[in-house]
């Protein structure tokens, strides 16, 4: 525990100093009567100014929430020595913020007080609470004692994600039942075509209309609903930083978004970050995996690293070759973009979120800088030009649209690709 002098200490001690100096220099004795009282307060207020002590216990109200919500940080203090005044934060890392809390007016010894602490969940991580930062004076107002208590307790914040009603569709989909409808034909309710008997065909798939209006057998075809695997891919080499946004969390956003609207329907969601550390999820199904998802997610962090990371380190059951890819890319390192271009010509069904980097960047003042940043948009106008001629749907997700609206530009891209191809 610190002690330090408060002002009014300084002050006392100043005014006895004065006082006494005064009585030496001039020799007058009665001027010492001035710096009596100021001695007797300060010996008065030494002898009563015992070392605050405390007892802390902290919990927390929940040990997880999404960003933008209020948790409870709950403090139990018991006093060994009175103290006054104290007050009690919480030491919180970057990334949450703590409510203003009332300080304690006066703290009896052997007297228990549960404190109630707001905290606000400003940005998606995993953070180590707990630790408090106390301080108290003495009964006189001479001292001030700060101390700390460290208590290292878990608290996940989720990314706040967004409903997606409308998603990339899959190119091609498992045989395992889902929301998606097949492109194929088989058991399902999606109608896809009416056609004359043949043998082999299922009782129940007959249509008794349609063979008793033109004479014969006929059957009815229909879409099976299956589920597909997606793999989203976030690009972890590069950051970009403009006051409380940044690159990466808008990718992490839209990641959690992805990732529970394809949970949703059923399919198996998988992913891979890819930078300097590379980690990866197995593709799976139902609320556990949203939350290992979402745990991964948490883990995410660029890391600076100058060694070429190839898809191919990445395990083969990561990425099942009927897979859809989501990349989530700023296109700003070209170890990402080949990975990219590596994927599409392995066969995979590839989808570029592009999130441009201007949105992160301040005004550009003079001709030169103006000139290297159109220089730079046709450089990443190049590559987007070269993933939808290889028939990938590359949409910018420019900073007035949301998530929804861009990926249902997504979504008319890819069924004007397939269209072309037919």
């Amino acid at each position: 525990m610190r002690r330090s002098g408060t002002p009014k200490l300084r002050a006392y001690t100043a005014a006895a100093a004065v006082a006494l100096m005064a009585t030496l220099v001039l020799g007058r004795p009665e001027l010492a009567a001035v710096a009596a009282p100021f001695v007797l307060f300060l010996v008065i207020g030494l002898s009563l100014a015992p070392t605050p002590q405390y007892r802390t216990r902290v919990t927390l109200d929940r040990a997880t929430a999404v960003e933008g919500e209020l948790i409870e940080l709950r403090v139990e203090i018991e006093c060994v020595h009175p103290a006054e005044d104290l007050d009690v934060r919480a030491l919180l890392p970057s990334g949450l913020a703590v409510e203003p809390s009332d300080a304690v007016p006066r703290f009896a010894a052997g007297e228990r007080r549960n404190l109630v602490i707001g905290v606000r969940c400003r940005r998606w991580g995993a953070y180590a609470v707990g630790d408090l930062g106390l301080t108290a004076r003495d009964r006189m107002g001479l001292f001030r004692y700060e101390t700390r208590r460290e208590t290292r307790l878990a608290l996940k914040v989720y990314p706040s994600s967004e409903r997606l009603r409308t998603l990339a569709r899959p190119a091609r989909t498992l045989q395992f039942v889902g929301s998606l409808v097949s492109r194929e034909q088989g058991e399902g309710i999606e109608l896809a075509e009416v056609r004359p008997f043949r043998p082999g065909d299922r009782v129940r798939s007959m249509n008794w209309r349609a063979s008793a209006r033109r004479g014969g057998l006929w059957v009815t075809d229909r879409h099976p609903e299956r589920n597909a695997d997606v793999v989203i891919f976030l690009d972890a080499f590069t950051e970009l930083v403009a006051r409380d946004a940044s690159s990466l969390d808008v990718a992490v956003r839209a990641a959690a978004s992805v990732a529970e609207g394809h949970l949703a329907l059923r399919d198996r969601v998988g992913f891979v970050s890819f930078g300097g550390v590379l980690r990866w999820l197995v593709p799976g199904s139902g609320w556990r995996q949203r939350y290992r998802i979402v745990d991964a997610l948490l883990d995410t962090q660029i890391m600076l690293s100058w060694a070429w990371k190839g898809i191919d380190v990445i395990p083969p059951r990561t990425l099942p070759p009927p897979a859809q890819v989501i990349a989530l890319t700023p296109l700003l390192d070209e170890r990402t973009v080949q990975a990219l271009f590596d994927l599409r010509a392995r066969g995979f069904d590839l989808v570029v979120l592009e999130i441009p980097p201007e949105r992160f960047l301040g005004p550009a003042w003079t001709d030169t800088e103006r000139l290297a940043r159109r220089v730079w948009a046709l450089e990443r106008d190049v590559v987007r030009h070269r993933f939808q001629r290889l028939g990938v749907a590359a949409g910018v997700w420019r900073e007035d649209m949301s998530l929804e609206e861009l990926m249902g530009e997504v979504g008319a891209f890819r069924r004007s690709a397939l269209a072309a191809r037919a």
